[in-house]
C-alpha cells in the first residue's frame, strides 16, 4: 500500500511539472496577441455580441498624446486610417508597422488670424469620386481637398457653406448616399463660444444635405444636437446621433423616394446613463449586418437595428468617432487623446 501511494504522488507530481508550464505558456500567449498595449474592455449585455467578438477581446492602443481626435476614416487605396485632431487643425494618418504621422494642417481653418477653440476638420469622407470630404469647423464648410490621397496640400474647394444666404455653425459630420449626395450635421461645436457666438447666423441646428446640382437643402431643425449621422445598409434608414447631455439619443429616420428624411423617431434613449458614464452620442458607423456601432457614455455601444443595446465597447475615455476598415476586420475609434482600434470576428 505504502508503495501505491509513493507511485501515486510521484505520478501527480510529474503531471503538475509537466502540464503546468504549458498552461502558463498559453496565459501568458493571450497576453501578447497584441503588438500594442490593451486597454478598456468590454460589456457584454448579450449573446448577440458573440457575433462581432471573442469573450477575451480588448480594445488595442495604437498611438496618442492628442488634443481631441475625431473623424477616423479607412483609405482602403492605401491602407491607412486618416482621423482629425480638431484644436490643432490638424489630421494624421496611420498605418499599420508605420504607426501614426502628421498628414495635413491646416485641416479645418485656413484664416489669416489665430483662434481658439476647436478649429480644424471634424468628419472626414470619401466623395464618389474619391476626393478626401472635410466637415470644417474653422471654415464652416463642407470642402474637399484639392490634392490627391497620397499626395496631400491644405487646398480645399467649397462644396457647401451656407444655407439661405447664412453661414453654417460648424458642420460636424457627414455621409454620401449612393446618389451622390452628401448628408451632413450643423451643431456649435466649431463656433469659439458654440451656441453664444455672436458670428453666429443660423438660429437653429440642422441636418442638410448637398444636391447633385450643388443645392442645399435643410431635412431637420427639431434636433438640439446633431452629431454623427450614418444611412443603414439598404439606405432605406438615416440615423442621428444628438449629442445634448439633456436629450442624449439616437434618432431614425425613413429616407423617402427624393431623399428626404420623413417618420423621425428614437432608436435609443441612453439620457440616463450621462452622469455615470463619460461620453455623448457623437459619431457612428453601421456594419454590414445592419447593427449601429455608435460611441455615447461609456465609449461605442454597439446597437440592434431595433433599438437593443447589446454591449458596449468600453475606452475609458470620451469617445468621440469610430470606422471599419475594408473588410470590416477591426474597428477603428477616436477616444478623446487616443487613437483605439478592437478586433472584430
Amino acid at each position: 500500500m505504502r508503495i501505491i501511494q509513493i507511485l501515486f504522488f510521484i505520478t501527480i507530481s510529474l503531471c503538475f511539472f509537466l502540464c503546468k508550464p504549458k498552461d502558463r505558456d498559453k496565459e501568458v500567449e493571450t497576453t501578447k496577441m497584441s503588438n500594442y498595449p490593451l486597454a478598456g474592455s468590454l460589456e457584454w449585455l448579450s449573446d448577440e455580441m458573440e457575433q462581432f467578438f471573442d469573450k477575451k477581446a480588448r480594445p488595442e492602443l495604437l498611438a496618442g498624446g492628442y488634443a481631441w481626435t475625431e473623424g477616423p476614416l479607412w483609405i482602403e487605396a492605401g491602407n491607412y486610417l486618416l482621423f482629425s485632431e480638431i484644436p490643432p487643425n490638424n489630421i494624421h494618418k496611420w498605418k499599420e508597422g508605420e504607426g501614426a504621422s502628421l498628414y495635413l494642417h491646416p485641416s479645418g481653418y485656413t484664416g489669416p488670424t489665430e483662434r481658439t477653440g476647436e478649429p480644424g476638420s471634424n468628419g472626414l469622407v470619401l466623395s464618389p469620386e474619391g476626393k478626401l470630404v472635410l466637415c470644417q469647423h474653422g471654415d464652416r464648410r463642407m470642402a474637399y481637398m484639392n490634392a490627391p490621397l497620397d499626395d496631400p496640400s491644405p487646398e480645399f474647394v467649397t462644396i457647401a457653406h451656407t444655407f439661405e444666404g447664412k453661414r453654417f455653425n460648424s458642420p460636424n459630420d457627414a455621409a454620401y448616399h449612393s446618389s451622390g449626395e452628401l448628408y451632413f450635421t450643423d451643431p456649435p461645436y466649431g463656433l469659439q463660444q458654440r451656441e453664444n457666438d455672436p458670428d453666429r447666423e443660423l438660429d437653429f441646428f440642422g441636418v442638410f444635405r448637398v444636391k447633385t446640382d450643388g443645392g442645399v437643402e435643410l431635412l431637420i431643425d427639431s434636433l438640439s444636437r446633431p452629431n454623427g449621422i450614418a444611412f443603414s445598409p439598404d439606405e432605406k434608414l438615416v440615423y442621428v446621433a444628438n449629442s445634448d447631455p439633456k436629450n442624449a439619443i439616437w434618432a431614425i429616420y425613413e429616407v423617402n423616394g427624393d431623399g428626404r428624411l420623413e417618420n423621425g423617431r428614437i432608436l435609443l434613449d441612453m439620457t440616463h446613463m450621462v452622469s455615470e458614464r463619460r461620453g455623448l452620442p457623437d459619431g457612428l458607423k453601421v456594419h454590414s449586418s445592419g447593427y449601429i456601432f455608435a460611441t455615447g457614455p461609456g465609449g461605442v455601444l454597439v446597437i440592434h437595428p431595433d433599438g437593443r443595446h447589446i454591449g458596449t465597447i468600453e475606452t475609458g475615455k470620451a469617445t468621440s468617432n469610430c470606422a471599419f476598415d475594408a473588410s470590416e476586420k477591426y474597428l477603428y475609434m477616436t477616444a478623446n487623446d487616443m487613437l483605439m482600434r478592437i478586433a472584430i470576428k
